[in-house]
């Protein structure tokens, strides 16, 4: 997978990063994916526990007004992805791409405001940022929205922090900003606290321990 950077103008200047050639070749992933894939084919797929409806966070609610179009969504059901290998390398590529290509900077610093969720098109931005992008590409990509969850964690310092579950026919995925590696979520040391609900993202859901299920529906 490539990914092409191109200016916009919508009222002011905008970066969309947009999906450009899918590899087809059989030889796309390294070793190192190949392996990974493996790996996370091979274990059991457990998932999180999905809670009540609690709030959305602020830095959503007002993502929501300044992108309202995006927010403006039906309840659809609930899709998984298949996991393949082509998917796997997808993912990775995605998140070595952003990771490598957006700079750390806090909302402070970036925007004078403690808390923002914003499309980092400047080339800058934290964590949620991150997360909104890497969602961005998969879904140009043609990826369910259903399996490309906004999650909201404690990291090992106790922190809070975001990061993206991809919703998978063998488990849920991150996507995180503070790694290289996509691990499954119970591998992260992670404390989950809520996410989007799959059906709706404006809805949002606790997460409790974790379950040993099969997903809801597969597609893709």
């Amino acid at each position: 997978m490539s990914w092409r950077i191109k200016r916009v103008s919508a009222g002011a200047m905008l970066v969309t990063v947009c999906a450009a050639v899918l590899a087809a070749s059989a030889g796309g992933s390294s070793a190192g994916e190949r392996l990974a894939y493996a790996a996370a084919t091979q274990q059991k797929a457990v998932y999180v526990a999905v809670g009540a409806t609690t709030r959305a966070p602020i830095g959503w609610l007002e993502f929501c007004v300044e992108y309202n179009p995006e927010c403006k969504t039906k309840p659809e059901a609930p899709r998984d992805i298949v996991l393949t290998p082509k998917v796997w390398s997808d993912m990775v590529q995605v998140n070595d791409w952003v990771n490598d290509n957006i700079k750390p900077i806090t909302d402070v610093e970036h925007w004078g405001v403690v808390e923002r969720w914003n499309y980092p098109d400047d080339g800058y931005g934290d964590c949620e940022d991150y997360v909104l992008l890497k969602r961005r590409m998969l879904m140009q990509a043609g990826w369910p929205r259903q399996a490309l969850l906004i999650t909201v964690v404690r990291d090992k310092k106790g922190d809070g922090h975001a990061v993206l579950t991809v919703k998978t026919d063998r488990g849920e995925f991150i996507l995180d900003n503070q790694t290289t590696e996509v691990l499954p979520w119970n591998d992260t040391g992670y404390h989950f606290v809520k996410r989007q609900s799959q059906s709706d993202p404006n809805t949002w859901v606790s997460l409790g321990e974790p379950v040993v299920a099969p997903p809801v529906v597969s597609a893709r």
